[in-house]
């Protein structure tokens, strides 16, 4: 899964409104943090347990998610399957790795190849390690054979087969948009009519139900602030629905085996860290796993090209480059009610 990214959500609404419920932990490696909006005119006390209800269903979701997509774990479902990797075959997966591998095959393709989730054995190279590709549990069938090799229990709901990838793939930002997504519907099944909530996963955010008066207000931070300082917005975003998603190079550094600086967004051209001109690029838009990855596409694609690309597809993007100058998309800047003038270059 992808780390803490720069995206902040206040957890506040943009106007005047009730008493917000708050809840906190850590998922996927970041913090996770549910902000309830109970219906107009409901005391905050008669939603206290519909919210604690949203809560249990937002943890529960996330876990799931990373009993199945997370990288790191020795006994995830995709650890498992890249245990797989080249060997040929098909293997039975849950619905939710098949979205996972669905959605980035999907992306690959429209973003031209800048999103690849082929990228794992780069990320492993240059120092960030997750489980251990060489050992695991026994399988059922020998790869190479044309029985399946379940990953999940026969007669687990909405299963399906897979063709085992010829590479190790990473579930990385479409991992945790995905779980925003599937957690954000899940909370908000649980909470009455009118009710509103905002999900922020390490800084990525989804908000579902009815918004707050004035919508949900997320800043888009400085990522060139210090390390252990805090980050001033460089703009704010008022959210009434989807969600904001940022790549970044200030999170998810370190010095690889060689002593160089590296980080986690891997340009798959060559296969190596990306060196863009850009520290971060943020999205907002209907979807997060969808604003993971145009964040992420755009990111790559460079500071040269990013402001014809995000208008030519209608993105509202915000983004800082290694200069510290801060650009936008017109859609960005319709969304934002506060823009630090003096950053935009």
């Amino acid at each position: 899964m992808a780390g803490e990214a720069t995206g902040e959500a206040t957890g506040e609404p943009a106007g005047e409104g009730p008493e917000l419920l708050r809840f906190a932990g850590r998922a996927l490696g970041s913090r996770l943090k549910l902000f309830v909006s109970p219906p107009p005119g409901d005391p905050t006390d008669s939603c206290r347990e519909a919210a604690d209800a949203a809560w249990a269903a937002v943890v529960a979701e996330f876990g799931a998610v990373d009993a199945s997509l997370s990288r790191f774990r020795d006994d995830s479902e995709l650890t498992a399957l890249n245990r797989l990797a080249g060997s040929g075959g098909l293997a039975l997966v849950s619905w939710r790795l098949r979205t996972m591998i669905a959605t980035a095959h999907r992306a690959g393709r429209l973003t031209n190849g800048r999103f690849d989730a082929t990228v794992l054995e780069v990320l492993e190279c240059i120092g960030e390690h997750g489980a251990s590709m060489r050992t695991g549990p026994a399988l059922p069938t020998s790869p190479g054979t044309s029985v399946p090799i379940a990953l999940v229990p026969a007669g687990t709901p909405r299963a399906s087969l897979v063709h085992v990838p010829d590479l190790p793939i990473d579930s990385g930002g479409i991992g945790k948009g995905l779980a925003l997504r599937w957690a954000a519907a899940a909370a908000t099944a649980a909470l009455p009519h009118g009710a509103g909530l905002l999900l922020d996963a390490g800084g990525d955010v989804l908000c579902a139900g009815t918004p707050p008066a004035g919508g949900w207000l997320v800043g888009v931070e400085d990522p060139l602030v210090p390390s252990g300082q805090p980050a001033e917005p460089l703009a704010a975003c008022a959210l009434r629905a989807g969600g904001v998603s940022t790549s970044s190079v200030a999170v998810r550094n370190w010095t690889g085996p060689d002593g160089r600086p590296v980080h986690h967004l891997i340009d798959p051209t060559i296969r190596e860290p990306a060196r863009s001109g850009l520290v971060s690029v943020t999205v907002a838009g209907p979807d997060a796993a969808w604003n993971e990855v145009w964040s992420k596409a755009l990111f790559l694609g460079g500071s040269e090209s990013i402001g014809e690309e995000a208008r030519r597809r209608g993105l509202a993007a915000w983004w800082v480059d290694e200069r510290g100058r801060l650009g936008m998309t017109p859609e960005a800047r319709v969304r934002s009610p506060w823009v630090d003038e003096e950053r935009v270059g």
